[in-house]
């Protein structure tokens, strides 16, 4: 939304999400610098989503309170489905966007190719190397990167391709697909100088 001096407001969501299993807060400024303040009681995932801020040029705060003496499904899930939900807020009616961003990020020996649209229409195209270790550390099921993807997806409505054509390292492999999300994010929901209005033949996004 622009100012009345020609400059444009931070863009940023804020969702809170309560059940039975979770309690979360997610907040998002999509003009923001990086930086990053999460806890979510899964380490690796904390990781992953410092990585998303960071990359991003997002500021994000994480605070989730989950049912982790079952296990950290729950709590992974609604964090995921909050951040969409929040992300979908910040983008507003998504005036001025790029829309489209691309990044291939390497880490190490894994390669992870990510293709974002802001298209207001949920898909997931979703690839990495079979064999992965089942784990990262003591309590992050490596199936769940899809599942993170597939919830924030849902909610942020937008399209995504996200393949790893190779690597061998789980904890390479699911970090260079959360560092190449970010930097398509970011590029897709800047804000682009010569554009006016809606990047859509529709007129809506």
């Amino acid at each position: 939304m622009s100012s009345t001096t020609g400059e444009f407001a931070p863009r940023r969501g804020r969702v809170e999400r309560g059940t039975k299993e979770t309690s979360v807060l997610v907040e998002v400024n999509l003009d923001g610098t990086g930086n990053v303040d999460v806890s979510t009681g899964v380490g690796f995932y904390d990781h992953m989503l410092n990585q998303l801020g960071k990359h991003g040029l997002f500021d994000l705060t994480v605070k989730t309170e989950g049912d982790l003496h079952i296990d950290s499904h729950h709590t992974i899930e609604d964090t995921s489905i909050a951040l969409g939900a929040a992300f979908r807020e910040a983008l507003g009616d998504k005036s001025g966007i790029r829309r489209f961003g691309n990044a291939s990020c390497p880490l190490d020996e894994a390669l992870a190719q990510v293709t974002v649209d802001l298209s207001g229409r949920p898909y997931l195209v979703h690839s990495e190397p079979e064999g992965m270790a089942p784990m990262i550390g003591p309590d992050y099921d490596t199936t769940m990167t899809r599942h993170i993807l597939e919830s924030f997806v849902a909610q942020a409505a937008i399209c995504l391709h996200v393949h790893v054509p190779y690597g061998r390292n789980a904890h390479h492999i699911v970090e260079a697909q959360f560092k190449a999300l970010a930097r398509a994010l970011r590029e897709a929901s800047e804000l682009d100088p010569r554009a006016t209005g809606v990047p859509s033949t529709k007129g809506v996004l």
